[in-house]
């Protein structure tokens, strides 16, 4: 009976699990829903501006355009800003974004070229700082949904280095979203700014939906038409000024996309972690509960076997 009682306490402690990680399925689901919200929401915006600046770029060329975000220097320090989260139970996301940091680390090393690190989320923060590593700024306790206000708080930290020379160079590594149960480690140039990427390309965004009981994402594809501004526009002031002014956006609202798909990934990677863990749980119930009647049939059986022995000693 003891050991009845134990598979019985054991049944109930799984059931519990299995309501707590389906309740953060259904929570990291809620999420990924409002992250795709937040994409929908900035797409004017950054479909505007990319507009404007394929307007100016078809005015005048960049690369007469003596400004301080294009100026590419002889690379001697890269500073490397690494999107991780504050949480873990989201599978391999913040390892695989880690490693990725970690190899790119090695290929400046091997170089000879120096970097420093910009580290969002505390499981970056944590695994650098025991490593003794180079460390400029950390920022940590972002919002589930990254908002416009953190990523121009980064991205004015980042534009601080850049123009004071501390790096020559800054390279963001994030993890791009591709589906609920994929996502990419990518590194992608921030600054110096390429004039060749200011133009408008095909982009897309996600949307979570349902088919079936089950979440499902769907990617669309958006590309952003350029338009030329007239030829016969007048500019109040100096187009090259007005570049200078907007080119600064144009950093806020990439880094801003891409803590958009980093929170993204995260939220898929917890949503699915937490389904893989609902279903162990479903299969664990199974085996116990098989168990736990196996040895109940054990238990009566023997009692009866004892009955009856009693029984024909008694005749």
């Amino acid at each position: 009976m003891a050991n009845l009682k134990a598979i019985r306490d054991r049944i109930a402690s799984v059931k519990n699990t299995q309501k707590i990680t389906e309740a953060m399925r259904l929570v990291a689901a809620a999420r990924v829903r409002r992250a795709q919200e937040q994409v929908t929401a900035t797409r004017p915006f950054a479909d505007r501006l990319a507009q404007v600046l394929y307007g100016l770029q078809a005015r005048l060329q960049f690369e007469e355009a003596d400004l301080p975000l294009l100026r590419q220097r002889q690379v001697q320090k890269v500073g490397l800003l690494v999107v991780t989260g504050d949480r873990g139970l989201c599978g391999a996301y913040n390892s695989n974004v880690i490693k990725r940091a970690v190899d790119r680390a090695k290929e400046l090393k091997a170089e000879g070229i120096e970097y420093t690190f910009i580290l969002v989320g505390r499981k970056a923060n944590q695994y650098f700082q025991r490593r003794n590593e180079s460390i400029e700024n950390v920022h940590t306790g972002l919002e589930q949904i990254p908002t416009a206000a953190e990523a121009s708080e980064i991205a004015d930290q980042l534009l601080s280095l850049f123009l004071s020379e501390d790096v020559d160079r800054v390279e963001l590594i994030y993890t791009r979203f591709v589906s609920l149960v994929s996502s990419r480690p990518v590194i992608q140039s921030l600054l110096p700014l390429d004039p060749r990427g200011l133009a408008t390309s095909e982009d897309e965004f996600f949307r979570l939906v349902t088919r079936g009981g089950r979440f499902q994402v769907e990617r669309e594809k958006v590309t952003a038409q350029p338009q030329n501004l007239p030829q016969d526009m007048i500019f109040e002031q100096n187009p090259v000024q007005i570049l200078d002014a907007l080119l600064p956006l144009y950093l806020n609202n990439q880094l801003l996309r891409a803590l958009q798909e980093s929170a993204a990934s995260e939220l898929a990677a917890r949503m699915t972690a937490m389904n893989n863990a609902s279903d162990n749980a479903k299969d664990l119930v199974g085996s116990l509960s098989l168990s736990y009647n196996k040895a109940r049939q054990a238990a009566i059986t023997q009692e009866i076997l004892e009955v009856v022995g009693g029984a024909e000693i008694a005749g």
